[in-house]
C-alpha cells in the first residue's frame, strides 16, 4: 500500500504519472531507448520540450499573450539570482515573508539596492503584511506566493505600475488568478509539478533587454529564449515528468478543477485544526495556505501518542520545518482526499485517547 504522502516537497505525483513515467525509462516512445538515454536533440524529445512549454502557458491562461515558458536547472534559488541579474538596473522592492523571500532579498542585493516594502519577520512570518506601498522607480517589485515552511498565502497581489515577479514554486497550478498581471513566474518543478531537477519560468518577452550590465550566457534569459530552452542539456526526465503531470491536470480539468479539489482538502484540514482542541493552526487565519497546512499541539505531552497514530494510518511526511516545529500537511494538486481524511481520523483518534 502506498503512504499517504504529506511532504513539503519533494512532491506526490499522480499513480498514471508515476506508471507512464516508470515505463519511459524501460522504453521510450517505443523507440528502444530509455528517455534516460536518449538524445536531448532527438525528435523525441524536441516535441516533449514544445509540448511541455506550450500547455504551461495554456494552464496559466498565457498562449499568445507575449510570454516565453523556459525549463532551466537550478531551481528556484538560481532563480533568486538571474532575475535580478535580468532585471534589477538600480533598484528593487521585495516584499518578506519567510525563508526563500529573505534568501531573494540577499541575491538581489548583490545587483542593487533593495528596498523591503514590508516583512512579517516580527511573528516568525506566519502572516502576510497589508497595507504597503511598492516604490514606482523600482524596476521591478518580488514576491512569493506561497510560503512552504510556515504555511502562509497571498490571497491578493498588489497592482503595480513596475514588473511583478512572482517565485509561485509551491503553489503553481493550484489556484485560478489572472496570471497576465506578472511579468515574471518562476517555479522548482518538485512541489506541484514533478521531480526535482527543473524550474519552470514563466517571462513576458517585453521587460527584457533593460539592464545595463552584461550578463552571462548561463545566465540570461535572453539565451535560453532564443534557444528554445535547449542552450544546454536539460534536465530531460524532469521535464518528461512535469509534462506528463501538466497533462493530466489539464485532462481532469486544468487549474480550475485543481483548485476546487485543493479549497475541499484544505476547508476539511483546517476545519479540524479549528474544531479539535488539541490542535492549533500557526499561520494567520485570513492568510493560511491551501497548499501547505502548518499546525501544533496545544499539549506536546501528546506529541509521541500523536506520532504513533499517524505514522500507523501510513501517513509520511508530517513533521514540521525545524523553525516553526509541530507539523505541516502538504496537500499538493495530486494528494487524494482520503489521505486527508486518513489524517483527520488519525486527529480524531488522539482526542478520543487524551
Amino acid at each position: 500500500m502506498k503512504k499517504h504522502n504529506f511532504s513539503a516537497g519533494p512532491c506526490i505525483l499522480p499513480q498514471e504519472v508515476f506508471q507512464e513515467a516508470s515505463q519511459a525509462i524501460l522504453d521510450f516512445n517505443n523507440s528502444g531507448l530509455s528517455i534516460l538515454e536518449i538524445s536531448h536533440r532527438s525528435p523525441d524529445f524536441v516535441s516533449v520540450m514544445e509540448e511541455a512549454r506550450s500547455l504551461s502557458l495554456k494552464l496559466l491562461g498565457l498562449e499568445n499573450k507575449g510570454y516565453q515558458a523556459l525549463f532551466l536547472q537550478g531551481g528556484a534559488s538560481m532563480q533568486f539570482l538571474m532575475a535580478a541579474y535580468n532585471l534589477l538596473e538600480k533598484k528593487a522592492a521585495y516584499l518578506n515573508t519567510g525563508t526563500w523571500a529573505t534568501k531573494a532579498i540577499k541575491e538581489a542585493r548583490m545587483f542593487g539596492e533593495v528596498v523591503e516594502v514590508a516583512s512579517s519577520k516580527d511573528k516568525n512570518f506566519n502572516y502576510i503584511p497589508k497595507d504597503y506601498s511598492v516604490p514606482t522607480d523600482a524596476d521591478y517589485f518580488h514576491c512569493t506566493s506561497n510560503n512552504t515552511i510556515f504555511g502562509t498565502q497571498m490571497k491578493e497581489f498588489p497592482s503595480v505600475e513596475i514588473p511583478l515577479v512572482c517565485d509561485m514554486s509551491s503553489d503553481i497550478f493550484s489556484r485560478q488568478m489572472d496570471f497576465s498581471k506578472f511579468d515574471l513566474i518562476y517555479a522548482g518543478a518538485q512541489k506541484n509539478m514533478g521531480p526535482a531537477g527543473t524550474t519552470l519560468v514563466i517571462i513576458k518577452d517585453d521587460i527584457l533587454g533593460k539592464v545595463s550590465r552584461e550578463i552571462p550566457s548561463m545566465l540570461n534569459y535572453k539565451t535560453h529564449i532564443e534557444k528554445d530552452s535547449m542552450f544546454n542539456t536539460p534536465a530531460v526526465y524532469a521535464v518528461y515528468v512535469s509534462l506528463l503531470t501538466m497533462r493530466w491536470m489539464d485532462k481532469k480539468g486544468g487549474v480550475k478543477a485543481m483548485e476546487e479539489l485543493n479549497n475541499k482538502k484544505a476547508e476539511m484540514l483546517y476545519s479540524e485544526i479549528d474544531r479539535n482542541e488539541l490542535f492549533k493552526a500557526y499561520a494567520a487565519k485570513e492568510d493560511r495556505s491551501f497548499m501547505n497546512v502548518t499546525f501544533n499541539l496545544t499539549d506536546e505531552g501528546l506529541k509521541s501518542k500523536f506520532d504513533d497514530l499517524w505514522k500507523s494510518a501510513e501517513i509520511n511526511g508530517l513533521n514540521g520545518h525545524r523553525s516553526v516545529g509541530g507539523y505541516r500537511a502538504s496537500m499538493y494538486n495530486a494528494l487524494p482526499p482520503l489521505s486527508v481524511t486518513t489524517l483527520v481520523e488519525a486527529m480524531q483518534e488522539l482526542e478520543r485517547k487524551a
